[in-house]
């Protein structure tokens, strides 16, 4: 995946900025603005947000790596969280797991080379009932099977999800 250029990086930034007041307390709010537009913090915008918010940079970067919603490296545009959890487990996340691998050709923790899909397990999604379950970017899909999955992934390729 090829990062945001820096001219993007600008832009998103002074368009984000624009939102907040120019202070401290708005530093988590701008952070996570900032992932959902550019897919991840690069280095860059993390020292032009700690100026402008006059914030510390180490401040800035310890909320920036404290928080497993924020990445210091590109991230797709959807993230696939795969459950782990005991009721998971045992309901097949497993094989889940090794499909997801499969069908975008990744490792968990990694990006698709066109930058679609970042696949991630997490240990719980909190939906227990819902075993095996998935979340990609904020929705949670319950009672998965190969072929769900499948066609899950069929429609965020197509954007109709």
């Amino acid at each position: 995946m090829t990062p945001v250029t820096e001219r993007a990086s600008d832009a998103a930034v002074d368009e984000v900025l624009g939102r907040y007041p120019a202070q401290p307390s708005s530093l988590i709010s701008v952070l996570e603005d900032l992932q959902e537009e550019l897919h991840y913090l690069p280095e860059a915008v993390l020292n032009r947000v700690a100026a402008e918010l006059q914030v510390p940079r180490a401040q800035v970067y310890h909320v920036a790596t404290f928080y497993k919603g924020f990445s210091l490296q590109p991230r797709g545009k959807h993230i696939i969280n795969i459950c782990t959890g005991t009721a998971c487990h045992v309901k097949g996340s497993g094989r889940l797991a090794e499909l997801l691998e499969q069908e975008l050709h990744i490792a968990d923790g990694e990006t698709t080379s066109d930058g679609l899909f970042t696949l991630q397990s997490v240990r719980c999604l909190g939906c227990c009932s819902l075993a095996p379950a998935i979340m990609i970017d904020r929705e949670v899909h319950g009672g998965v099977t190969a072929t769900a999955l499948r066609r899950i992934l069929k429609q965020y390729r197509k954007g109709e999800a």
